[in-house]
């Protein structure tokens, strides 16, 4: 069943969001503002999917703020083993290996077009929904009503996010025309 925050409860700061961009500021650049608000629709629309537990939070903040970054710092459009490998670097020297199988499962299912995991109310499933709301601009909406969606959306917009997967997807199509979107998965 979905669940979902009143418009108040929106998560707009987490220390571990802002710190790991703190860290990969200067590799993400003018895209920071993007990632940044990216991250965050990811992190309110997977806790509205999911429920809000202090340990599923920093979850959902950990894969979140993870998951896409090995565009910026490998320089990839091919960007889920390298977003896995910082992932992994960050847990384990957190005293957080216990996460690592989570998360990883989290980042690297997080474009499946099809169910990720057996159990639908699984975390990894509810991060897999919330990223497909996001990229897919609340076309796809798990449940979520759409005055939801729209409100993350206005507390946290594109700034250029969704244009610059287009310009990346052209980019690697024009590249990689066998292999255009390498992270996605059936």
């Amino acid at each position: 069943m979905v669940q979902y925050a009143n418009y108040a409860g929106l998560r707009t700061s987490l220390p571990t969001v802002e710190e790991v961009l703190d860290d990969h500021a200067s590799e993400l650049g003018h895209d920071l503002i993007a990632y940044r608000n990216h991250v965050y629709r990811v992190v309110n629309l997977c806790l509205a999917i999911v429920g809000d537990s202090r340990v599923e939070l920093e979850k959902i903040a950990v894969a979140a703020v993870f998951h896409d970054l090995g565009i910026w710092t490998n320089n990839t459009f091919d960007y889920i083993a390298p977003s896995v490998a910082i992932a992994r670097k960050h847990l384990a020297t957190r005293g957080m290996a216990e996460w690592i199988p989570e998360i990883e499962a989290m980042i690297v299912d997080h474009h499946k077009i099809t169910h990720s995991h057996a159990n639908p109310q699984s975390l990894v499933e509810s991060f897999r929904r919330a990223d497909w709301i996001d990229v897919s601009l609340g076309l796809r909406r798990f449940g979520l009503p759409r005055t939801f969606i729209a409100a993350v959306a206005t507390t946290w917009p594109s700034a250029g996010f969704h244009r610059r997967l287009v310009q990346l997807t052209i980019d690697r199509l024009w590249k990689h025309p066998l292999t255009p979107l390498p992270m996605v998965k059936w």
